[in-house]
C-alpha cells in the first residue's frame, strides 16, 4: 500500500472554510468602506452613495451565488448609466463580479458576462465621455462638436482592458481548480486500482502456492507410500534392500519437508536466504533416482532456458511421474524425454500403464499443469498413448 498512496498527488495549499468566510468578509468590506469617506470628500449628492452600496454590498455573496450577484450588480451599472452619467466608487464591484462568476460559475456563465462587461464598457465610455462635454459653457465654437472613436477610445479600452482582466484571472482560476481536482482524482483512481492490482497478485501468489504445495504433497506422499509398501514385502526376503528403500523413503520425506518449508516461508513472507532455490531442469535425475522403471533422455548439455520454465518443465514432469505411480499400475515403465528445438522445450512423460483408464487423473494435477503451461502460452496434450498407456506432452517457447 506504501506504492499506492505515493501515486495521490497531495492538494495544493487552500484557506479553509472559516478562513475563507473571513477573507470574503475582508475583501467585500474593503470595497464598500470606501464609499462613504469619498461621498463625504468629494461633497456630491447622496445618489453615489446609493449606487456605491449597490454595486458592492451584493459581494458578500459572489462565492456562494456568482450569477445572481453578478446580475445584480450588472442591473445596478445599467440603473446607474441610465440616471446618473459620472463614475462611481461603485464601479469597482463590477470587475469583482465578473471575476467570482468567471472563477466560481460555469465556462458559459464567464462567456456572457464578459459579453455584458464589454458591452458595458462602450456604454460608459459613450455616457461619460457625452457628460464631459455637456458641462463646457453654451456658447463655445466646440458646443456642437460630433463625438468620434478618438475621443471614446481612451474611456473604452482602458475599460475594456480591466473588464478583460477580471474575466481571464477568475476564469484561470476556474480551470486550475478543474485541474487540481482532475489530479486528486487521477490520484485517488490510480490507488484503488493499485490496490486492486496488488489484491489480484495476492489471490494469484496463493494460486501459485497451492499448485506448487498440491504437486510437493502428491509427490512426496505418493513415493512414500510405494517406498514403504515395497520395503514392507522385501523385508520379509532381503532386509538390505528394505533398508535401502527406507533410506530413499528418508530422503524424499526430507526434500518434501524442505520445499514444504520453502513455501510456507513464501506465505508468511519470509526473507531467509537459507531456504531451498526453485527446482529446475537439473533437479530432474533426482525424480527419476525416486521412481523405479522410468528412463530419462535428456539432451546434453541441458538447454537455457527462463527459471520460471525451468520449473514449469519440474512439476510437469513430477505431477506426470506421480501419476504414473498411482494410476498406471505396479508393473508401468514411463520414460521421460526433453527436447530444445525452434526456440521451445518440448517435454514428454509416457507410460506403458492402463491408459484411459487413468482418465481418473484429470483433476486439480492436471489443472495445475495446464495452468502452469498455458502461462508461458505453451501447450499441453494429454491423452492415451499410441499402442496403450497414458502420454503427457507439452511445449513451452523459450
Amino acid at each position: 500500500m506504501e506504492d499506492a498512496e505515493a501515486v495521490v498527488p497531495g492538494r495544493p495549499w487552500r484557506l479553509g472554510p472559516r478562513a475563507t468566510r473571513v477573507f470574503d468578509l475582508v475583501f467585500a468590506a474593503a470595497l464598500v468602506l470606501p464609499a462613504f469617506p469619498l461621498v463625504v470628500l468629494i461633497g456630491t449628492t447622496v445618489e453615489p452613495l446609493a449606487f456605491s452600496l449597490l454595486q458592492t454590498v451584493p459581494l458578500f455573496w459572489r462565492r456562494g451565488h456568482p450569477v445572481a450577484v453578478f446580475a445584480f450588480v450588472a442591473g445596478a451599472s445599467v440603473l446607474q448609466a441610465a440616471t446618473y452619467d459620472m463614475p462611481t466608487w461603485g464601479q469597482v464591484g463590477f470587475p469583482a463580479a465578473l471575476y467570482a462568476l468567471a472563477r466560481f460559475g460555469s465556462a458559459r456563465a464567464g462567456w456572457v458576462g464578459l459579453f455584458v462587461g464589454l458591452c458595458g464598457a462602450a456604454t460608459a465610455s459613450w455616457v461619460w465621455t457625452s457628460a464631459q462635454f455637456a458641462q463646457y459653457p453654451p456658447g463655445l465654437e466646440y458646443i456642437d462638436y460630433d463625438l468620434g472613436l478618438d475621443d471614446l477610445s481612451p474611456y473604452f479600452f482602458s475599460i475594456a482592458a480591466i473588464v478583460l482582466a477580471a474575466w481571464a484571472l477568475g476564469t484561470q482560476g476556474r480551470i486550475r481548480r478543474a485541474y487540481e481536482a482532475s489530479l486528486v482524482e487521477r490520484g485517488r483512481r490510480l490507488a484503488v486500482e493499485a490496490e486492486q492490482r496488488a489484491v489480484l497478485a495476492a489471490a494469484q501468489e496463493r494460486t501459485r502456492i497451492a499448485r506448487e504445495m498440491h504437486d510437493v504433497v502428491a509427490h512426496g506422499l505418493s513415493v512414500v507410500i510405494v517406498q514403504a509398501d515395497g520395503a514392507r514385502y522385501a523385508a520379509e526376503k532381503d532386509p538390505a534392500v528394505a533398508v535401502r528403500t527406507l533410506e530413499t523413503v528418508a530422503a524424499v520425506g526430507r526434500d518434501a519437508l524442505t520445499e514444504m518449508r520453502r513455501l510456507l516461508g513464501l506465505l508468511r513472507g519470509s526473507d531467509d536466504p537459507a531456504l531451498a532455490p526453485q527446482p529446475g531442469l537439473t533437479d530432474l535425475p533426482s525424480l527419476v533416482t525416486e521412481h523405479d522403471r522410468v528412463e530419462l533422455d535428456l539432451p546434453d548439455p541441458l538447454p537455457e532456458v527462463p527459471d520460471g520454465v525451468a520449473l514449469t518443465v519440474f512439476r510437469l514432469v513430477q505431477e506426470s511421474l506421480t501419476n504414473v505411480r498411482k494410476h498406471a499400475g505396479p508393473s508401468a515403465r514411463a520414460t521421460v524425454g526433453l527436447r530444445s528445438a525452434a526456440g521451445a522445450l518440448e517435454v514428454e512423460v509416457v507410460d506403458d500403464g492402463h491408459g484411459a483408464a487413468a482418465a481418473g487423473t484429470s483433476g486439480l494435477g492436471l489443472l495445475g499443469m495446464r495452468e502452469r503451461v498455458e502461462v508461458h502460452d505453451g501447450t499441453l496434450d494429454v491423452g492415451p498413448a499410441p499402442g496403450g498407456g497414458w502420454a503427457v506432452r507439452a511445449r513451452i517457447p523459450t
